[in-house]
């Protein structure tokens, strides 16, 4: 459980979350945030609620999209119309009794509301106020954003994809994700600098900023070498072999990161005379040749399948493995130990399926159980979680 210190040095049991977010990265990283026990109200828009709600197929048996379920397990939901006098009294009565507050409307929406930072702060000088939006609060605050714009104008999309390909997005929403755990951080942190001090404070993080920070050996390397990435498909830019092979059945990925696993894989292989070879003796030698190590390696791995290969290279210590689909991934997980999937209660005697926390504290764990998120029309004011 999160314990929170009040500005009045007192300790209670539990964190209150007003969190105004919508769509993937605010409610990731408050869903985060609920798992380790915050008390999490979300603010939904009445009718229509967060728009992910709309996002199906696929739903669960109620009809409500899955992806939405996916980040806002462990929360309460009530319905209000911050535009209306009613809506903003009752949001301000929630935010009183609350540690933290996320949102993430575009820039400037929160202050014409009447619920902006500037504003809050001096009635609530404790709270920490994060706000996340895609391309910042200076020069792009004007601009809409979703995960796709900033991959596309973040340069992700300019280093995903094959050589001659189109220039591709990730499969999944990533830097929405990214920007959601860095909010979590942020909110975190603020927390901490609460608990000595007992200021609360404005936390910001942007979609934009988050990207060309996970970028990093790219964007690291262009800020101190001034090379500007390009696409490789499967490939690294820095190490080889390090990329996707077909086998005579399915493609593997092999992730060779030194000299010494370089010569396991050429023995595996049958070709031990490879890692002596001056053309792929050191990791820059097979950079500089990984057309001619490429062909070399799949003539020999096409001689058998992925299961015989697999098997045989991490016996000899080679990072390797099958290219899985998603339900072969939870298999995956399952065999070695790492279960994934829980089964939680959501209420009304029914049962969820949802993806696990993935963080595991050994003197605390996450919760058990789903709230049932359903339209709140009624107000209630919250009083501690004990």
């Amino acid at each position: 459980m999160l314990d929170i210190v009040t500005t009045d040095g007192k300790v209670h049991s539990g964190l209150r979350i007003a969190d105004f977010s919508r769509v993937l990265a605010g409610p990731y990283a408050t869903m985060l945030l609920a798992d380790f026990g915050a008390d999490v109200v979300k603010v939904e828009r009445p009718g229509t609620g967060d728009d992910t709600r709309a996002w199906h197929p696929p739903a669960d048996q109620d009809g409500t999209s899955t992806y939405f379920l996916g980040v806002n397990r462990n929360k309460r939901s009530v319905a209000i119309d911050l535009a209306t006098e009613t809506g903003h009294e009752r949001a301000c009565a929630l935010i009183a009794e609350s540690d933290v507050l996320v949102e993430n409307f575009r820039p400037g929406t929160m202050d014409r509301l009447g619920l902006g930072y500037a504003t809050l702060r001096t009635t609530h000088p404790g709270l920490i106020y994060c706000s996340v939006s895609a391309f910042g609060t200076t020069g792009g605050a004007t601009m809409p954003g979703y995960d796709l714009l900033v991959q596309a104008v973040g340069g992700l999309m300019s280093v995903t994809g094959e050589p001659d390909g189109e220039l591709m997005k990730t499969g999944v929403a990533l830097v929405d994700v990214i920007s959601g755990l860095h909010a979590a951080l942020g909110i975190l942190t603020a927390l901490r600098h609460r608990d000595r001090t007992g200021e609360g404070q404005l936390v910001e993080v942007n979609l934009l900023s988050s990207l060309l920070s996970a970028m990093v050996n790219h964007a690291s390397g262009f800020a101190i070498a001034g090379v500007v990435p390009e696409r490789l498909g499967n490939r690294h830019p820095s190490i080889a072999p390090y990329e996707t092979c077909q086998t005579a059945d399915r493609p593997i990925a092999i992730a060779v990161g030194n000299d010494r696993q370089f010569a396991a894989l050429a023995a595996v292989l049958g070709l031990p005379g490879l890692a002596d070879d001056d053309r792929f003796r050191t990791n820059p030698d097979r950079v500089a040749h990984r057309a001619e190590l490429r062909q070399l390696l799949d003539e020999r791995l096409r001689a058998a399948g992925a299961d015989h290969w697999c098997t045989a290279l991490l016996v000899a210590g080679v990072p390797v493995g099958p290219v899985n689909t998603l339900d072969e991934a939870f298999a995956f997980a399952d065999r070695i130990g790492l279960p994934n999937i829980v089964t939680i209660p959501a209420g009304s005697g029914r049962f969820s399926r949802q993806v696990a926390n993935p963080i595991t504290l050994y003197r605390a764990k996450t919760r058990d159980s789903v709230c049932e998120l359903r339209f709140c029309e009624r107000f209630r004011l919250l009083v501690d979680i004990r």
